[in-house]
Order: C-alpha cells, then sequence, then structure tokens
C-alpha cells in the first residue's frame, strides 16, 4: 500500500514539476506569481470578507456615502481599461498579430515585454474590481452581493493568472483586448450615472453597451474555437478552448437578460452581465438599472431611466 501511495505521489509531483517547468521563466520574482497559491488565498479573503466578515461589521452601522469615490474609482477604471487596450493594440493586435494563429512571443523583444506587461497588469486589474463589491457592502447594498456575482469576482483572478504565468499573449490575449475595450465604456457609463440626474441624459445609449457586450462574447467564441481548424498551432489549444466556453456560457446568460429586458417578457430570476456581475430585478450588479422605471444605483445615485 505505501509503495502504491508513494507511486502516485510520484507521478502527481513528475505532473506538477512537468507543468512547472512550462512557465514563463520572464515573470519568475513577479509580485503573486511564484505560486498560485497567494492568489488562492486572497480569492478565499474576499469571499469572507464580503459575504461574512463585511456584512458582520456593517450590521449596525449606518451605509457609507460613497458617491464621489465612486465617481473617482470608475474613472480610474476607465483611464486603466484605456491603458491596456491601446498598448495591447501596439504590442501586436493592431500590427503584426495574427487572427487565426498567434504563439506567445518568450522573447525579449520591446513588443514581446510590452505584452507581457499588459497581461501582467491586466491580471491585477481583476483584484482591483473587488471594489465593486466592496463598495455594495460599505452601502449595505447586500442584495447586489449575490451567488453569481461573488463567484464571478472570486474566480475571475485564479482564471487569469494561469494566462500570465504561461501564456502571456498570443492567441488568447484578444479575449483581454475585448474586454478592456468593453470595460472603458461600461465604467464610464457608471461613473457617469454614479455623478447624478444631472449627468442621466448622457446615459442614453445603455442599450447600446448590451448590444456590445453580446458582440464580444461573439468575437470572443470565434476567435478561441477557430484553433479546432488550426492543428499545426503553436499555441496550447486547452487554454483558448476554456476562455472560449466561458465566453458561450455569458452568451447565454445574458442573452436571457437581453430578451427578458429588452424584448418585453417577464424578468427571470439573476443572471450575469457582460462581464460577469449578477444582476437582479433589473439592476446591474455594477449598478446600473435596466427596468426601465426610476431605478436605484448601485453606485449611489438615483436614476431617471
Amino acid at each position: 500500500m505505501l509503495d502504491f501511495l508513494m507511486g502516485k505521489y510520484g507521478d502527481y509531483r513528475a505532473i506538477a514539476d512537468y507543468v512547472w517547468d512550462q512557465r514563463d521563466k520572464r515573470v519568475d520574482g513577479w509580485f503573486m506569481m511564484n505560486s498560485f497559491w497567494p492568489t488562492f488565498l486572497t480569492c478565499s479573503a474576499y469571499v469572507y470578507i464580503v459575504k461574512v466578515a463585511g456584512p458582520r461589521f456593517m450590521k449596525d452601522r449606518k451605509p457609507y456615502n460613497i458617491n464621489t469615490f465612486l465617481v473617482y474609482y470608475n474613472a480610474l477604471q476607465v483611464v486603466l481599461s484605456t491603458y491596456l487596450f491601446v498598448n495591447l493594440c501596439r504590442a501586436g493586435w493592431l500590427s503584426d498579430y495574427s487572427f487565426r494563429c498567434q504563439p506567445v512571443d518568450y522573447s525579449d523583444s520591446p513588443k514581446a515585454l510590452l505584452m507581457l506587461h499588459c497581461c501582467y497588469i491586466y491580471y491585477l486589474s481583476k483584484f482591483l474590481e473587488f471594489i465593486d463589491t466592496f463598495c455594495f457592502v460599505a452601502r449595505k447594498k447586500f442584495n447586489q452581493v449575490s451567488l453569481l456575482h461573488v463567484v464571478h469576482h472570486g474566480i475571475m483572478p485564479m482564471s487569469v493568472w494561469p494566462g500570465a504565468r504561461y501564456v502571456p499573449g498570443g492567441h488568447a490575449s484578444f479575449f483581454g483586448l475585448l474586454n478592456v475595450f468593453v470595460h472603458m465604456f461600461m465604467y464610464f457609463y457608471y461613473m457617469l450615472a454614479a455623478m447624478g440626474p444631472k449627468y442621466q441624459k448622457y446615459t442614453w445609449w445603455k442599450r447600446h453597451m448590451t448590444n456590445l457586450q453580446m458582440i464580444q462574447f461573439v468575437g470572443i467564441m470565434v476567435h478561441g474555437f477557430q484553433l479546432v481548424f488550426y492543428d499545426d498551432c503553436d499555441f496550447p489549444w486547452q487554454f483558448s478552448y476554456y476562455i472560449g466556453a466561458h465566453a458561450v456560457l455569458f452568451f447565454v446568460l445574458f442573452s436571457e437578460f437581453y430578451i427578458n429586458n429588452y424584448l418585453g417578457k417577464k424578468p427571470r430570476p439573476p443572471v450575469t452581465d457582460a462581464n460577469g456581475h449578477a444582476k437582479k430585478n433589473g439592476t446591474s450588479a455594477n449598478g446600473v438599472g435596466h427596468t426601465g422605471k426610476t431605478e436605484e444605483e448601485s453606485n449611489g445615485k438615483i436614476k431617471a431611466a
């Protein structure tokens, strides 16, 4: 029995060592990159804070007024998303990257290093998005802290970590390109919504945001699954399919939301918005209502649709 267990453990160690040897050694020593465990523990702490410690702390306290903070936070997200989009384009997607098959460039060329840094910053930005949920807790919007919202935010850093650690760039980075492009407009919309009724006339384009988000999913699906037809593509197809499968899931969920809210059907239980944020009773977890009536922004403002 001992020999059997040792044999199984040895096989596991051999596989783990082989996988670790495939890492991108350029990021050795970078913050959160030497092990998966810091990411896992941080995500676990996030879940504990927003589901247990936060609500317990706020139980006998009044909601905090953080409207001004939310304006600046959303503005920061707009700047960060714009920075990533521009530099992902510079690093390859608007120059020498192929939309059919793009291996990762592991060299130390300027473009390869720019792509590497963009992928790493994108990974770190998933932690910054925890603030979305922290703000709900601080304002005692516990209905916004749904299971779906927490699961999405809680697993995103863990899902992106392998990309930054093993394949920072190449085919799968197209997902990040589209995602930050959508985030530029999404957080700009939330920033306007958080600025109060005076700026509501500038948020007329929310339905177009919905269309843009759905187009994003289609683009990610097509781009990811097209590797089925390119057996000789020097990019890990498993990772590309993994991203494509996520896009399918969110496209289905968001299509249901779109039908229920824009084509006149009765709303169903919570689904997610294009970036995985939970929606409940027509209000997105990022704070933008979609019921077509007077709605409360989770960003802290009352908006007239």
